[in-house]
């Protein structure tokens, strides 16, 4: 019988120690499987994370690594293989922005979304695709944005990333898809994590004036969907990009 039960499955969870990351390791965790994130600065709540899910009675690992960085990335993979004993899911998390219109966008800032928000899945990414085709199975589920579809004014650097994390999730697809392997995104709008509620309240009223269901999301909206995309109920799903957006893109 298909069901949403990942009991004994091995994740990976990029940028999993706040906001949708968090969201996604403890509902990966209450499914059943096992989670390392990793994290870069917030080592507490990193560590509150992994003590939750001992709590659940799963195995839990926290790794200090920056996603932009090719052997951070592998190494990461190697000691959740060798702690854990495999793996089975990657979900490409990590990201951030750095906002501003093209004509006074930095190099850096440019840089610096580039580098984390698409350079960190390939780094991730690369290291788990030969152990996802030697098995001959495994899910990959990559954090995108309804504003990687439709464009947003003075994000042209996130909303190239969050562009290029579509294009990478399909061309992925298609390249590991003989392998058994599913790789899908999810595509939420505005979700209600630590940094957006910080944001004043004339901008959220924008945003939930877009939806059609008149409300903003909260992260674990968003990781609800991605453990259905890593259960089997989701074998015959490949290649997609499911948003989370209240019909924000609508």
């Amino acid at each position: 019988m298909l069901n949403l039960d990942l009991e004994g499955k091995n994740a990976i969870v990029t940028g999993g120690s706040m906001g949708i990351g968090s969201a996604i390791v403890l509902r990966l965790g209450e499914a059943g499987a096992n989670v390392a994130l990793n994290y870069r600065k917030h080592d507490t709540e990193a560590k509150a994370l992994v003590n939750r899910l001992e709590g659940m009675g799963r195995r839990g690992l926290a790794v200090q690594a920056d996603v932009a960085v090719f052997d951070d990335a592998q190494n990461m993979v190697d000691r959740v293989i060798k702690e854990f004993g495999g793996l089975d899911i990657l979900v490409c998390n990590a990201g951030i922005n750095r906002d501003a219109v093209i004509w006074k966008m930095s190099e850096d800032d440019w840089d610096s979304v580039m580098n984390i928000n698409l350079k960190g899945y390939f780094n991730y990414i690369h290291a788990v695709a030969p152990i996802f085709k030697e098995v001959g199975s495994g899910k990959i589920i990559n954090i995108t944005s309804i504003n990687g579809l439709r464009g947003k004014f003075g994000q042209t650097n996130y909303s190239a990333s969050k562009g290029g994390i579509i294009a990478l999730t399909k061309a992925l697809a298609k390249e590991l898809g003989r392998s058994n392997v599913n790789v899908n995104a999810v595509a939420p709008g505005l979700i209600l994590t630590e940094m957006m509620e910080k944001i004043p309240d004339k901008f959220k009223q924008l945003a939930i004036d877009e939806t059609v269901l008149n409300r903003l999301g909260v992260p674990e909206n968003v990781a609800d969907v991605v453990v259905f995309l890593c259960s089997d109920l989701a074998r015959h799903i490949t290649g997609e990009i499911v948003k989370v957006d209240g019909g924000q893109y609508i």
